[in-house]
């Protein structure tokens, strides 16, 4: 009873829980590109969700205006001057099966002033129910031919818990428009899924069935591994750089406290010591301090230590009610409780700050914005978004301030990782 507490506790801090990046003004400027699909390619709806998820993925960059509308051309049709006069690019797909099964794309892009291929790639999968890979893969490439902004985000994969029903949470993992989804650990409550390298190779969670329980699982090889338990409840917030230590929330003696984890030697190190609640550490400047969430104030509000000392600084004074927080450097996101309604629906919106400045940013407008995450590049930003009784994963890319929300339409998001 103690430790189901102790996590509805933390629950709550999450839920209820001077990044000086230029805004880009000239998105009216942006070069435009057309969309031309083969007559061989597969139609249906693997067919049609391929062609939303390129226009899709195009306007998630910031880096094109995407023309609406889908045209047909064989790959090798010439291209249509006349119809494209005002366009920059042109991008030309074959979506099909091969001799063997596996899902196939052949596509090429062309600079329409020039009439000279930028990009002919050929992209297989065995696994079709992937493809909204090779779409994100096909726009990433595009990018990088064309050396805008680094867009690898759109080809990374997102990890989330998802209720299913009383004290049952399943982890999934899934591309960041929820197109592809897979189930990858089923049966009890299975909670706080945090990727264990950048390579999102292996993943660790937190088994809250009985004692709860911290596992490794290494996706490719299908092992699972148990890292400790422990009494109260026990969850693996951020990984160091290198992937050798871990910041848990632990509660050995009822109240939560965060602790470092080291995986080569199996010391267990204590970070904070505060009679209260302590959760949600995060590792900041190069590792050598921690952020994290505490209710020393009365409420939810974000503090910052170096590990191994006893001092504690105050991180953010806005609001009364600051709760989930990311870092990326010494970036911070965090979700704040922005009303107090104590019979109906609270707004909680995103913030963007500095440790090392007084700058706050705000992300979002309305609405339950929680649990953000920072892509590997600092430059994007995941979060779940509530509405009604559906979530779903919302978008945010700082440097344009636009935001896009793909929802989960069976289940409800517990927390995610990227």
């Amino acid at each position: 009873m103690r430790s189901l507490i102790l996590l509805v506790c933390t629950t709550l801090f999450l839920f209820a829980s001077d990044m000086t990046l230029e805004i880009v003004k000239d998105v009216g400027n942006l070069p435009k590109i057309a969309i031309e699909v083969s007559p061989g390619s597969i139609t249906g709806k693997i067919g049609q969700k391929f062609s939303k998820l390129l226009l899709g993925d195009l306007e998630v960059t910031s880096h094109f205006d995407a023309l609406p509308s889908v045209h047909i051309a064989e790959l090798s049709a010439p291209i249509d001057y006349a119809k494209y006069k005002d366009t920059a690019y042109l991008l030309r797909y074959k979506l099909f099966y091969d001799d063997f099964g596996n899902l196939e794309a052949k596509a090429v892009v062309y600079d329409i002033k020039t009439g000279q291929p930028l990009l002919q790639k050929l992209y297989r999968l065995r696994d079709k129910e992937r493809y909204p890979f090779i779409a994100h893969k096909i726009v990433y490439d595009l990018n990088e031919a064309l050396h805008f902004p680094d867009v690898a985000f759109l080809k990374s994969f997102v990890i989330f818990a998802k209720y299913t029903g009383p004290k049952r949470s399943d982890i999934v993992l899934s591309d960041y428009t929820l197109t592809y989804q897979k189930t990858i650990i089923h049966g009890g409550l299975n909670i706080f899924p945090k990727w264990a390298n950048k390579e999102q190779r292996a993943f660790y969670y937190t088994d809250m069935q009985g004692r709860p329980t911290l596992y490794r699982v290494d996706i490719y090889k299908g092992i699972r591994t148990k890292i400790l338990s422990g009494a109260g409840m026990l969850v693996c917030s951020d990984v160091s750089e290198d992937g050798s230590k871990l910041l848990l929330t632990m509660a050995p003696e009822a109240q939560p406290d965060i602790y470092e984890y080291n995986l080569y030697t199996h010391a267990l190190r204590r970070v904070t010591r505060y009679p209260g609640i302590d959760v949600n550490g995060n590792y900041i400047e190069e590792g050598s301090r921690v952020v994290f969430v505490s209710d020393r104030l009365g409420n939810p509000t974000i503090f910052a230590k170096k590990i191994g000392s006893t001092a504690v600084e105050r991180i953010v004074y806005h609001g009364k009610n600051n709760s989930a927080l990311n870092s990326y450097g010494h970036y911070i996101v965090y979700s704040s409780r922005e009303t107090d309604n104590a019979f109906g629906p609270n707004t909680f919106n995103l913030y963007l700050t500095s440790t090392t400045s007084d700058y706050i940013r705000r992300l979002t407008a309305n609405g339950v914005n929680i649990f953000p995450r920072f892509s590997s590049d600092g430059e994007t930003v995941l979060f779940i978004k509530e509405f009604k009784r559906q979530t779903g994963l919302g978008v945010i890319r700082l440097k344009y301030n636009k935001s896009y929300v793909f929802p989960l339409y069976t289940g409800k998001i517990q927390s995610i990782d990227w």
